[in-house]
């Protein structure tokens, strides 16, 4: 078992280190190392900005570089391919409006009612406005996965994109995004991986999946507040980037809208090397242990719901459940008591809530800094409601 605890100042200092955190699906406390890497750069005088001629500004432009290496190091990608921007959110909106200007009437775009929103409305907006259909595909409602055909049976050779999760910020699933990636290319249309919640859980290889567009929040895995979209290369300079003029006309920096944020970028290359140096395989091996005592501790409750996978092929260790005679407000609420952090509600999965039949739900998501004690204080607490 990792012991890493120590790691995460947030957890074993303060006023919330008597807390037992599972609030980490919508974004997890920041690892040591990435603190110390955004202190040291404001400390450090480097903080300019790119392309200048004197020593901070080349510090800016080397740092620039050691990140893309390092996210291609941890993703198995090109570097090249790297755009920063503040979230995903906002990065998968800046780069659907730059594909809108190549879309017609009549073009399809797949979607799936596993996703997180930010994979979702970006491209309803754009179906909007360029007379494009939107299709989704479903997942099972009775055992929360998104089967390959429930994809593949929607395309046609007007299928110009798919919008896919490599694993369910709701409840965990991870669909196989490289078989849906391949049959997406043999219809001739194009992949947006949502790799948000799939990332700080599962080894990720973007040569091997072949999506065209891969996304992931550094605040999912121990680092600061932004989001890292990697763009295959022919796309990323064919793209129709809306961007100012100044800015240049191949590359990502036509998608990074004004000067990034330096010490983001230092501490996203801690926080990326952080996973490199611990293994995200032995995270994962970690992760799952916690995850099944938990997991297990609440289907053993006849007045628990727990809605997605009940077992622990391809899934994140995330979970939503509800409590027979509350609703999850509640249920977060008297967790809170406690000092247990979980989320109510649909988390922005509106279209699973839908497909699940309910309102919202709780949730629950292992983190590295968990422990078995923090767990069977969770199925505790949920027991005497």
């Amino acid at each position: 078992m990792l012991d890493l605890r120590h790691r995460f100042p947030a957890v074993t200092e303060g006023e919330h280190a008597a807390w037992a955190r599972f609030d980490g699906p919508a974004g997890t406390q920041v690892v040591d190392s990435a603190i110390h890497a955004t202190s040291a750069w404001q400390r450090s005088g480097n903080n300019a900005n790119s392309h200048g001629a004197f020593a901070a500004a080349r510090a800016c432009d080397d740092l620039v570089d050691r990140v893309k290496a390092t996210m291609g190091e941890l993703l198995t990608a090109d570097p090249y391919g790297f755009v920063v921007g503040p979230s995903t959110t906002s990065n998968i909106f800046s780069i659907t409006r730059a594909i809108g200007r190549d879309l017609r009437p009549g073009d399809e775009i797949i979607c799936t009612t596993l996703d997180h929103d930010s994979n979702v409305s970006p491209w309803l907006l754009l179906a909007e406005d360029t007379g494009a259909t939107v299709r989704f595909a479903n997942f099972d409602p009775a055992n929360g996965r998104l089967s390959v055909d429930a994809v593949s049976s929607l395309l046609t050779d007007r299928t110009r994109w798919v919008a896919v999760t490599g694993a369910s910020n709701a409840i965990g699933t991870m669909p196989d995004i490289t078989a849906i990636t391949a049959a997406a290319h043999d219809a001739g249309a194009k992949v947006v991986v949502d790799g948000v919640h799939l990332t700080p859980h599962a080894p990720v290889d973007i040569q091997a999946i072949g999506c065209d567009v891969y996304s992931t929040s550094s605040y999912k895995w121990y680092g600061p507040h932004a989001g890292i979209t990697w763009i295959e290369r022919g796309l990323l300079d064919s793209l129709h980037a809306y961007k100012v003029r100044p800015a240049p006309d191949t590359g990502p920096e036509r998608f990074q809208l004004g000067t990034p944020s330096y010490e983001s970028l230092a501490a996203i290359e801690a926080a990326a090397r952080f996973l490199l140096d611990t293994g995200v395989a032995a995270i994962q091996e970690h992760e799952r242990a916690r995850f099944s005592r938990l997991l297990d501790g609440l289907l053993a409750d006849d007045r628990v719901t727990v809605y997605g996978p009940h077992d622990l092929e391809q899934r994140a260790p995330t979970l939503a459940f509800n409590v027979a005679g509350f609703d999850a407000a509640s249920t977060a609420a008297a967790l809170a008591e406690q000092q247990i952090a979980v989320w109510d509600g649909h988390y922005y999965a509106l279209e699973a809530m839908d497909t699940l039949g309910i309102d919202g739900a709780v949730r629950a998501g292992i983190a590295l800094y968990l422990t078995d004690d923090d767990v069977d204080r969770l199925v505790s607490a949920v027991a005497s409601l």
